[in-house]
């Protein structure tokens, strides 16, 4: 599958664009792919593409999603319907003004958009269960090698008797005969002196093309409450911050699945902190092994290494190891540790110590 291309790009726009300008150019790129009038073989997809686009970025909540974390966040978010559904108005405005003279053809209206994106057929207006949340912490060292987290989850299962079928052992569905298996029903309706078509959920089968006809005694509706085990990896540099692994939220009986949330939580260490992908610890150094220079081992979160402390280090320098921080995960690149030198004054000296001093204090 070829990866997404940018919203604004697909719609000739900029992030600085008002939702009026938005609007103004979808119209235009709208009447020139619609499959209604262009009829070359990729005016679908173009029409597809750029009506997702506006789908997004004519919705404020979506649109901040999109800017902050481009296609994965509004895709990690929302399922598809999700995204046409909550832009239906937006969509119908606009229909209405391009095909309003076209005496009744009705062709363009947005339940035909929403019929081509989707291929028509059940589950139009389909309800989505709830998104669970699950809260995981984690350590410095969970986040250099990755973890795996098991997880039982309370939630609506399939039904063992009907295998999430909703219909008694040995019973199937029904075609609902009044939208033939469509999900869908077309509405006219007369708008001013020209006939608007639009698509509306069948409220015999509640927009699933399908009616149960003999119910499954031990559920009525193919889920009930039960135990889903949950296993999946936590990827080696990840921060704190949501994550989403898409379906496996709440399940209700005829409608799509929502989505976990992973809220994901790095505790504090008790000897580095952390910015991105680098880390910075403290090391401690007597006065005189500062202005002699020594070696010290410094502790990393894999091993210890050695460091070489120049004569003459001053307090607060930074001295770096390489390659000793947290991995990035978006390339192979690994940060750095930062060691933050911290010279101890001692608090009280011998006799002979300060002697020793004051002689060197007089030499200088």
């Amino acid at each position: 599958m070829s990866a997404k291309r940018d919203y604004y790009e697909v719609l000739g726009v900029t992030k600085s664009s008002n939702p009026d300008e938005i609007k103004s150019q979808y119209r235009k790129l709208a009447l020139k792919f619609h499959p209604d009038r262009n009829k070359s073989p990729d005016a679908q997809e173009h029409f597809k593409e750029i009506s997702e686009a506006y789908a997004v970025l004519s919705d404020s909540s979506k649109r901040d999603l999109y800017d902050q974390h481009g296609h994965e966040g509004v895709d990690g978010r929302y399922s598809t319907e999700d995204i046409f559904r909550g832009a239906g108005g937006n969509f119908n405005d606009i229909f209405n003004d391009l095909f309003s003279g076209q005496g009744g053809r009705g062709g363009g209206g947005f339940g035909s958009v929403f019929e081509n994106l989707f291929g028509g057929g059940g589950g139009f207006g389909r309800s989505r269960g709830n998104d669970l949340l699950h809260e995981c912490y984690i350590t410095l060292e969970d986040v250099l090698h990755g973890k795996q987290i098991e997880l039982d989850l309370q939630k609506y299962v399939d039904c063992p008797d009907c295998s999430g079928t909703g219909c008694k052992p040995g019973t199937s569905k029904a075609t609902c005969k009044d939208c033939n298996g469509r999900g869908q029903v077309r509405v006219r309706k007369n708008m001013g002196g020209f006939l608007l078509e639009t698509a509306q959920a069948c409220r015999t089968c509640r927009g699933r093309g399908e009616i149960i006809k003999d119910p499954c005694r031990k559920c009525q509706r193919g889920k009930i409450k039960g135990t889903k085990h949950l296993s999946f990896n936590l990827p080696s540099g990840i921060d704190n911050g949501d994550y989403v692994i898409q379906g496996e939220g709440e399940s209700i009986p005829e409608g799509n699945n929502g989505d976990l949330i992973v809220r994901v939580r790095v505790e504090p260490h008790s000897h580095f902190r952390r910015d991105g992908i680098d880390l910075y610890c403290d090391a401690k150094l007597s006065m005189i092994d500062a202005s002699l220079g020594t070696e010290i081992n410094v502790k990393t979160l894999e091993k210890t290494e050695t460091l070489k402390i120049e004569s003459g280090t001053q307090p607060n320098s930074i001295l770096k190891i390489k390659s000793q921080g947290l991995p990035s995960q978006n390339s192979n690149r690994r940060g750095d540790l930062f060691v933050h030198v911290v010279v101890e004054i001692p608090k009280k000296l011998s006799k002979q110590q300060k002697s020793l001093l004051d002689e060197f204090r007089k030499s200088d």
